[in-house]
């Protein structure tokens, strides 16, 4: 989607910037296949009876986890925009729905769900720290989290000459953690059990 969010919750524009699910290049297809398998697998590993994706964006990896996890409750939450609410209306149903929110005030209790998963997100938010205790608030056992791997995620935009002007900066990137770095981040919600590092991805569990 290019269409800019009208929230402060996040920087850039709603939904992704370049279409990496759906691109045609071998190479990138290859790459993002990896991410989404080690995504089902820290979903799969963690799972759990009522499940949160915050910043799910169109919803297609929402989608994923609720076939990965037909007896779960699947929620699926990210800023109100008329064109991520047409993408998750087509994609809802059965145990999954979407519904608007901010990543710094989750409309739900504390403990409300076994997983909460955070899928490149906390790349776009002002306040990270704020944004990360709140997934960690609303979960009782897991939270799985990604971001960009730096300086590896720069250095590929450039040599694909995407954003030359920003020095390969995606869009709506204000936050930029090495693989160490973030670990060292997510262990500020709990004990990481797991790390996974699908080029050019970290992607950590963290047990609470």
């Amino acid at each position: 989607m290019s269409a800019e969010s009208s929230s402060t919750d996040l920087q850039g524009p709603v939904g992704n910037t370049y279409d990496k699910y759906g691109t045609h290049n071998p190479l990138a297809r290859f790459v993002v296949h990896r991410f989404l398998r080690a995504a089902e697998a820290a979903v799969r590993d963690a799972g759990g009876a009522r499940i949160l994706d915050v910043g799910c964006g169109e919803g297609l990896l929402t989608e994923q986890i609720a076939r990965l996890e037909p007896g779960a409750k699947v929620v699926g939450l990210d800023v109100g925009d008329p064109g991520l609410q047409a993408e998750w209306k087509r994609r809802g149903g059965r145990n999954l729905s979407f519904c608007e929110g901010s990543a710094y005030s989750l409309p739900f209790e504390d403990r409300a769900f076994d997983l909460v998963c955070g899928f490149e997100m906390l790349e776009h938010l002002e306040r990270p720290v704020e944004g990360l205790s709140e997934l960690a608030r609303v979960s009782s056992r897991h939270v799985v989290l990604s971001v960009p791997r730096e300086p590896l995620w720069r250095i590929l935009n450039l040599l694909s000459l995407r954003y030359i002007g920003d020095l390969g900066n995606t869009p709506g990137h204000v936050n930029h953690w090495s693989r160490n770095g973030f670990v060292s981040f997510a262990q500020t919600a709990g004990e990481v059990t797991r790390v996974r590092t699908p080029l050019p991805w970290t992607l950590v569990t963290v047990r609470r």
